[in-house]
């Protein structure tokens, strides 16, 4: 027993997988011990305890000593509040049970009875304790199978004796309904358990089967008089195992029909389900208060009713309602009801949960009922709402059933924004359950939702549609087809995407005079009745740029001829792109003059000019490969512009944009031959004045940059990134002009003088007649209507009242007015009216200053992202150094309203080119190096920290370039002058980390200013810049190790720096100059290094004596030893260490300094040893004045 008294122990544990280790070995351990007793007495014997005293249970005589030993704490353990101990011990006593057969169930029983009795004088926690030992004590017993097991007693002298009877049976069943009807809040799991029991007596094969049957339901249908949900659980599952039986006796008169799921019962069965109570003297209708002790878990009946009504929805009982009816009745018009508590709701989302995975496909609308509907959007709309978490968990739960079953989601679609639904479900919910659903679907699925969705454009089935609702319901539809090509999770497929584009452009860009059941654009199938309003054409006009710009930007594989597969941007998988399939459907149907029409006529000079760029389009797929893709660039901003003229209105079509589009692409395609054709005909000096193509191209795209559409930019964005490789200088010059900071005020006056010229033309082109006259006459009255015009109406009417003046009236005379002022009230009056009109002044002006700068900005943004481009797609161009300062202009130049235009610089300049891999090649290096010059001319005289890190990153990105291109000279000038500057002037708004970054990057060039630096430590304007320049010499030596074939160069530098290091300690050391403890410390950290460096490459420890001088650092040991300053420091056993590795004493460790140890380790070590030799004089003068400070 002693081996098993901890297990016990460990059976209370919180840890699951404790517990379970404890129950394992406990029932191993009892196992054995089992199989080792030999029995003495029969059963029916008892047997005195190990005390004496009698045992009334018999567990003795069968049972090994610890066996009954663990039985019975077992069985009191159940009572425990402690942790876990009640799950840990049922465990252990269902597993025990199930293996010994020396036990019966009446003894067991019997056990768990007398151990669970209640008494008057426990507090309320200890009879809870008591009640749930008996349950759970009766449900392992049922569990175990002990309740019905059939072979005899081992070891029994009887043959005859059986573990089970029907008393025992009996006794357990009425003690479990005891415990429901003593507290209610113990019911379900009361009556669960004698579910189980039932079920273990069906599977059994006992003698007393049939009177257990009879006792059962006579104790739950005839002693129980009240409905309850666990009475319909267990009424189902004995009508289900004994049909035969006259179960109308014992269901009447509460159900009418025997079949409890029958539709007559449904209204019955909700009422009870809801958790109502219902007494059978009452009849169907006889309902009382609902149940209290709500519990978040939905009722286990629930699952016994959906395993009739689901595993055999096609079962001969013709009596039984279907799923659909029961759902709607007992769930959706029950718990779901307006006037249904949210508990009672939040079991009907519960249940719906339940039922979702189980229900067959085409029983799933089912689920979607009309309360269940209005209940979850209305929670899952506001997070404020009661049961927003689990309306929350419901849509989660229908993503995940979509992932699993793609084929099901054009079904749940229709739910959702069907009739029960709401066409705005997401946006009315404020999730993304359709587009998630969409995006779970596959292919097909998605062409079937189009299909629905395209067919309820005409749909006329509810005559009772208001041309509003028809109006709606296919502004909708516009919405989702665009929404379809938006999502990118969506599985692409050209094919509906080209019938989304093409119904788009019938219904957007046509008038349908004739349907056209053979044509292949569905849309022309049939007429739309009622037609399309203008509202909704403007719609399908502005969602088709919508998808095209989508598509432009949306990246597709395209095989080529070689069957490679290659990623190319706005392109079907067969390489054309989709506007040029859009161009091609618009082409198609203004040919099919029969059905359809234009809705704009197009004038002869548009149409010469679109077709003129189509035949140039198609030329440029002639283009050969080393221009191929700057051709499909160009090609794109023709078709792209094109395509903008069919559907822009009158005021944004602008022929000249395309005609010159138009002309630069054919000047800059054409072939050699005709080429110097033209030359040879043409002027020198007027060729020099046209412009380059590439330049015009891209002129054209900064213009595209300017307009509001998503379109546009999304074209211009694409042309521009195939474009990029045939960039020239001017051509980046034109593109850097546009970040160039200009006046708000500069803006407003050039767009009045374009105001103007307008106004001129209009004035030259058309004469002032009568009709115009009072065209002009009805603008001004609608010019009164204005808001603005209205308000400074009211202020001059103001500026009148205070001086005794009404405003004019129909009926007032005006001639008594001006009788009645005198001069002075005439001035008053006029300096007034001129204060109105002054701030009216202001206003326009304030108002025109911020839109015209938050213009700016935006486009100054657009333009960045070309920049951004240009530096992605060719990093090598020897035209990427001239972007540098013109950014650099725009994160100083910017205020605090464009800060997000310098953070947009600021990381083009340290992301995309400070880690650009990729160099350019061929670059001029005059042009680089006045760059860099200015760069540190620029951090310098930098404002901020943040600003000159960024001119930091430029500095070394140039400075690699150069570097790559043998230019190492100019960049150590540029940066010696920095160095210089940094050192000896105080204003100098440079910093150490330059220098250091510059160091690190490029050892071998920051090895070169190592005489620079101790030159210019010299003249440092302060301490301060001195210990930074020899900080910056730290850093150039922990480099050394990174050099090659320097072995001579170093032997010369270290007798330099060491006499420039000695000079600067000693001059601490003699109070010529003030330095802090931390300073002095970096400084002979410095000095170990350096030393530790020159031992690496001296051929002998003479040579490291004569560079590095011991009797000179001896000396300055002295003196800080002597210093009040520094005797105290930790500079004193590093000086102490400079002297022994100066004099080669010392083996340098080389792995530390190669890992760039700086000596205070060394420093540390050295004065660890000294303190144990206690001959050196410096340590002994370190301890004296440690100990003095101590006293003092």
């Amino acid at each position: 027993m002693s081996t098993t008294l901890p297990l016990f122990w460990k059976l209370s544990s919180a840890s699951p997988k404790e517990r379970i280790d404890a129950s394992v070995k406990l029932v191993g351990a009892l196992e054995q011990f089992q199989s080792q007793f030999v029995p003495k007495d029969s059963p029916e014997t008892s047997e005195g305890d190990e005390d004496g005293g009698p045992k009334t249970d018999g567990l003795d005589a069968l049972n090994a000593q610890d066996v009954s030993y663990s039985i019975r704490r077992l069985i009191r353990g159940l009572a425990s509040p402690r942790e876990s101990s009640r799950l840990g011990f049922a465990v252990v006593l269902t597993e025990l049970l199930s293996r010994i057969e020396t036990v019966t169930c009446s003894q067991i029983v019997s056990i768990i009875l007398d151990s669970s009795k209640t008494q008057g004088s426990m507090t309320g926690q200890e009879e809870r304790d008591m009640l749930f030992a008996r349950l759970f004590g009766l449900t392992s017993v049922i569990q175990s199978g002990l309740l019905v097991r059939q072979r005899p007693l081992q070891a029994s002298a009887s043959t005859s004796v059986l573990p089970s009877n029907l008393a025992g049976y009996n006794e357990t069943i009425s003690q479990l309904v005891l415990l429901g009807e003593k507290k209610s809040w113990l019911r379900e799991s009361a009556w669960w358990s004698i579910s189980l029991a039932f079920d273990a007596l069906r599977a059994s094969n006992a003698s007393w089967k049939e009177e257990a049957v009879d006792t059962t339901i006579k104790s739950l249908f005839v002693d129980t008089k009240i409905w309850t949900p666990e009475k319909v659980a267990l009424a189902l599952i004995l009508r289900a195992s004994y049909p035969e039986r006259d179960w109308r006796d014992h269901l009447s008169p509460a159900f009418k029909n025997p079949e409890i799921l029958s539709t007559g019962n449904l209204t019955t069965l909700a009422r009870i389900l809801k958790e109502s109570t219902l007494d059978e003297g009452e009849g169907p209708n006889g309902t009382k208060s609902a149940l209290g002790n709500w519990k978040p878990q939905v009722h286990f009946v629930w699952g016994i009713i959906f395993d009739q009504l689901l595993s055999n929805p096609k079962s001969a009982n013709l009596s039984r309602a279907s799923f659909q009816e029961f759902f709607r009745l007992v769930v959706d018009e029950s718990l779901f009801s307006s006037t249904s508590s949210p508990e009672r709701k939040y079991w009907g989302f519960q249940i719906f949960q339940k039922a979702l995975p189980r229900v067959a496909a085409s029983d799933i609308p089912m689920l979607f009922t009309k309360n269940f509907m209005r209940s979850w959007i209305n929670h899952l709309s506001n997070h404020d709402r009661y049961l927003h978490k689990v309306a929350k968990q419901v849509a989660t739960d229908i993503q995940s059933f979509v992932q699993k079953n793609p084929t099901l989601g054009f079904t749940l679609i229709l739910q959702l924004t069907g009739t029960n639904g709401n066409r705005q479900f997401d946006r009315v919910t404020k999730t993304k359950t359709v587009e998630s659903i969409l995006a779970s679907m596959d292919a097909k699925g998605i062409e079937i939702y189009i299909d629905y969705l395209l067919e309820q454009v005409n749909n006329t089935s509810n005559e009772k549609d208001h041309i509003q609702d028809i109006n709606a319901r296919r502004a909708w539809i516009i919405d989702q087809l665009g929404a379809l090509i938006r999502n990118g999770s969506i599985p692409k497929n050209d094919r509906w995407i080209q019938s989304i584009l093409d119904w788009l452009i019938v219904n957007g860009l046509f008038t349908i005079k004739k349907k056209s059941e053979n044509s292949p654009y569905r849309a022309l199938h049939a007429a739309p009745t009622p037609a399309f309003s203008e509202d909704l054409r403007l719609s399908c006009r502005q969602r088709l740029l919508s998808c095209l710009a989508d598509l432009t930007g949306q990246v597709a594989n395209v095989k080529s001829d070689g069957g490679k597969t290659q990623k190319i941007s706005g392109t079907a998988s067969d390489g054309e792109f989709w506007i040029l399939k859009a161009l091609f459907t618009i082409e198609a149907l203004e040919r099919d003059v029969r059905h359809v029409t234009l809705l704009e006529d197009v004038d002869k000079d548009s149409t010469m000019i679109r077709t003129s760029a189509r035949h140039v389009a198609d030329t440029l797929k002639q283009v050969p490969g080393d221009q191929g893709e700057a051709a499909k660039g160009a090609e794109l901003l023709l078709l792209g512009s094109v395509l903008h003229q069919y559907i822009a209105d009158e005021e944004g079509i602008d022929t000249d944009v395309l005609e010159a589009c138009v002309n630069a692409t054919t000047r800059m395609f054409a072939s050699g031959s005709k080429k110097s054709k033209k030359s040879r005909k043409s002027d020198p000096t007027d060729a020099d004045l046209i412009p380059e193509s590439i330049d015009v191209l891209i002129d054209l795209i900064i213009g595209l940059l300017e307009q509001s559409t998503a379109y546009l930019r999304a074209v211009a964005n694409q042309a521009f990134s195939l474009l990029s490789s045939a960039m020239q200088e001017t051509t980046v010059d034109l593109i850097l002009m546009q970040l160039e900071r200009r006046d708000p005020a500069e803006l407003i006056a050039n767009n009045d003088e374009d105001m103007d010229d307008v106004e001129d033309d209009e004035d030259e082109e058309e004469s002032v007649d009568d009709e115009e006259q009072a065209s002009s006459d009805e603008v001004e009255v609608e010019d009164e209507d204005d808001e603005g015009v209205q308000e400074l109406r009211r202020k001059i009417e103001e500026a009148l009242r205070v001086n005794g003046i009404e405003a004019a009236t129909e009926n007032s005379n005006e001639e008594s007015d001006e009788d009645l002022m005198d001069d002075d009230q005439m001035m008053a009056i006029d300096e007034q009216l001129a204060q109105v009109f002054r701030l009216r002044v202001n206003e326009k002006k304030t108002s025109k200053d911020v839109d015209a700068q938050r213009e700016a900005t935006h486009f100054k943004n657009r333009v960045l992202d070309l920049v951004d481009i240009f530096i992605k797609k060719q990093p090598t161009s020897q035209h990427i150094i001239r972007v540098i300062l013109p950014l650099v202009d725009v994160i100083v130049g910017t205020g605090s309203d464009e800060q997000q235009l310098a953070d947009k610089a600021t990381g083009l300049l340290k992301n995309r080119l400070g880690k650009s891999k990729d160099l350019p090649s061929d670059i001029d290096s005059e042009e680089a190096i006045t760059v860099l010059d200015e760069l540190h001319g620029r951090a310098r005289r930098a404002r901020s920290s943040e600003v000159l890190a960024t001119l930091s990153q430029c500095s070394l990105y140039i400075s690699k370039v150069m570097l790559h291109a043998k230019a190492e000279d100019s960049v150590l000038r540029v940066y010696r002058a920095s160095l210089v500057d940094f050192i000896t002037r105080k204003a100098s708004t440079l910093n150490a980390t330059f220098f250091h970054d510059f160091i690190r990057r490029y050892p071998a060039s920051g090895w070169s200013l190592r005489g620079d630096v101790i030159d210019a430590s010299c003249q440092a304007t302060n301490v301060y810049r001195r210990c930074q320049a020899f900080q910056l010499l730290h850093t150039i030596v922990n480099q050394i190790p990174a050099l090659e074939d320097q072995q001579q160069e170093i032997l010369i530098f270290m007798p330099r720096l060491n006499a420039a290091l000695a000079d600067f300690l000693t001059e601490a050391c003699d109070e010529k100059l003030t330095l802090t403890a931390p300073q002095m410390k970096e400084l002979f950290k410095l000095g170990l290094s350096a030393v530790r460096q020159t031992q690496r490459v001296v051929s002998s420890q003479d040579i490291l004596r004569t560079t590095w001088r011991p009797s000179m650092w001896d000396t300055l040991h002295k003196k800080v030893a002597s210093s009040e300053r520094f005797k105290t420091s930790t500079a004193l056993p590093m000086c102490l260490q400079m002297v022994k590795l100066s004099q080669g004493t010392t083996t340098p460790k080389k792995s530390k300094v190669a890992e760039g140890e700086t000596g205070v380790e060394s420093a540390i070590t050295a004065k660890r040893k000294a303190g144990t030799n206690g001959d050196d004089e410096g340590t002994t003068m370190t301890r004296k004045a440690k100990r003095k400070k101590v006293k003092g």
